[in-house]
């Protein structure tokens, strides 16, 4: 198979005929064997009932329905689970050849999409999301100008590879190249104006992004390692308590100084060598837990075709 496009959903009931049909036209004018995806996520309109009925016209279509709202990262993930195609996309499909040949053509590991220009774009929401998205290149090293674009493109074996979950959909690019896929790409894609339904994002999602990005650079570079950071800084913190230790005890029995308890490096010294040991210990306990543990998250998922 060529192609799966797997397609997040929350309460689409309207747009989903139209999306349907419109994936449906650019694989057969390209000639692609395909699958489409509808993960529902929860929906409380007749999104299902929708699926079902384009399930019925086109065989090519399977769906996953979760018994409440998990958030696109998990939808994405079972998505992932099943999607059979050599490259697999997620969402939109006016760009699908070009991000097909851009992935079995050019050798990309993964596409993104680049919203260049934009018809939602506000102050409130332009200004944060540049912000976020420099950030986010400046702290991984990725050269994407729109992390958070919904069209992406990617190889089997990236989506084998990975998983995500809470809100980490925003940054796959920076979980795949963890994962050693580091071939990434971008293209700019035409932004279409939302027809139907509300956005499901708000301002808040910009503090959970910086959370998530601190997670994401955390596990990167320390997942497999975490008592390489938390043991170094423990050990850094206890000596510098050491070293202050040392001078007190040097200066009340080699020159007889004395109220050595009322002196302020004292208790920063008692401090240090408190957290350097704490710092110690959560390094060493992290250990244990990522040699030991295998995270496998379980969704509820009613019913699946």
């Amino acid at each position: 198979m060529d192609i799966s496009v797997i397609i997040p959903l929350l309460n689409e009931e309207e747009s989903l005929p139209e999306l349907e049909a419109w994936i449906r036209r650019v694989m057969n004018e390209n000639n692609f064997s395909y699958e489409i995806v509808f993960v529902d996520d929860g929906s409380t309109d007749g999104s299902w009932h929708c699926i079902q009925k384009l399930k019925e016209e086109n065989p090519n279509i399977h769906g996953i329905r979760f018994r409440r709202n998990y958030g696109k990262s998990a939808a994405l993930n079972e998505g992932f689970k099943v999607a059979q195609g050599d490259v697999v996309i997620t969402m939109d499909a006016d760009e699908i050849p070009e991000l097909f040949n851009m992935i079995e053509k050019e050798g990309y590991d993964l596409v993104s999409g680049w919203k260049k220009k934009r018809y939602d774009s506000t102050f409130a929401k332009n200004i944060p999301s540049k912000f976020y998205n420099w950030s986010t290149r400046r702290m991984t090293g990725i050269k994407l100008h729109d992390f958070n674009c919904g069209l992406k493109a990617y190889r089997n074996e990236v989506v084998k590879s990975i998983e995500i979950y809470g809100e980490m959909h925003r940054y796959i690019p920076v979980i795949a190249k963890a994962a050693g896929f580091t071939h990434i790409g971008e293209k700019v894609v035409h932004h279409q104006k939302r027809k139907f339904g509300t956005s499901k994002f708000g301002m808040s999602r910009f503090l959970r992004g910086y959370l998530d990005l601190l997670t994401i650079t955390f596990i990167s570079k320390f997942g497999k390692r975490p008592m390489h950071l938390f043991g170094g800084l423990g050990s850094l913190t206890f000596l510098a308590g050491f070293i202050m230790s040392v001078i007190l005890v040097v200066k009340k029995y080699a020159f007889h100084a004395y109220g050595m308890t009322r002196r302020p490096l004292f208790y920063l010294a008692l401090l240090c060598m408190v957290v350097g040991t704490q710092l110690f210990l959560t390094g060493f306990l992290a250990e244990l837990v990522q040699s030991s543990s295998s995270k496998q998250k379980v969704y509820g998922i009613s019913e699946k075709f």
